[in-house]
């Protein structure tokens, strides 16, 4: 029986100021949606807005008709870096995390870019949080499991640049602050959620990130704003 190190919560009132995530950095997941790898990371952003912790509902909108789930490693960062080398970046890291780049499928792909079909209310999912100490990131499974069934499987082995290599490659254009997140990219097999699924995000040596999946409802709509 394994032992997973001691974790911490993360909520939405302990949002990061930042969440940069990264694109295709699995050959198969590239292949899965027909893409072709570029030569360095591809970055994006995600809303701090968007992050819910463990047990929190992962609200579907009506403006979207397909939601997927994409399970990744999470980066939470400890110390400000800037323009780090990779051998020097994961001295900088606080800790690693469980992470669910939830996105609206159908709105990424008609608008082009990710950033706004990623960054709706609940599509953040994180935690729980393990000391960056207690764990080794180079080749962890990383799994999704949809109600019980395995949806993806990978290994960090696999990802085409490293959590030092990331690292390194963000901070030559933008300082990481301490809380901000970092997600990786995720393995091949990203699907469809529906209202009544359970996604679970299970990382070897990290945890699991357990999140129910709800429609909207009027009582989970916002009011105009003020």
């Amino acid at each position: 029986m394994s032992v997973e190190p001691e974790a911490t919560t993360m909520s939405a009132a302990q949002r990061p100021g930042k969440i940069v995530a990264i694109g295709l950095n699995y050959a198969a997941h590239a292949a899965q949606v027909g893409r072709t790898t570029a030569g360095r990371p591809q970055i994006f952003f995600k809303a701090p807005s968007s992050v819910i912790g463990p047990g929190e509902v992962i609200v579907l909108p009506p403006e979207s008709a397909r939601v997927e789930h994409e399970a990744e490693l999470g980066i939470v960062i400890g110390r400000r870096m800037r323009r780090v080398t990779g051998a020097d970046a994961l001295a900088g890291v606080a800790g690693y995390c469980c992470a669910n780049d939830v996105s609206a499928r159908d709105i990424q792909h008609a608008e082009g870019l990710p950033d706004y079909a990623k960054s709706f209310d609940t599509f953040c999912p994180l935690g729980p949080v393990v000391p960056a100490s207690s764990v080794d990131v180079a080749d962890l499974v990383v799994e999704c499991l949809v109600n019980g069934e395995i949806r993806q499987r990978g290994r960090t082995s696999d990802m085409l640049y490293s959590v030092s290599d990331l690292l390194a490659y963000i901070t030559t254009a933008m300082t990481l602050e301490p809380g901000d997140v970092v997600l990786t990219g995720t393995p091949a097999g990203t699907g469809p959620l529906a209202a009544g699924d359970t996604v679970t995000v299970r990382i070897g040596g990290v945890g699991s990130l357990t999140n129910p999946v709800v429609a909207a409802t009027e009582a989970s709509r916002p009011s105009s704003a003020c």
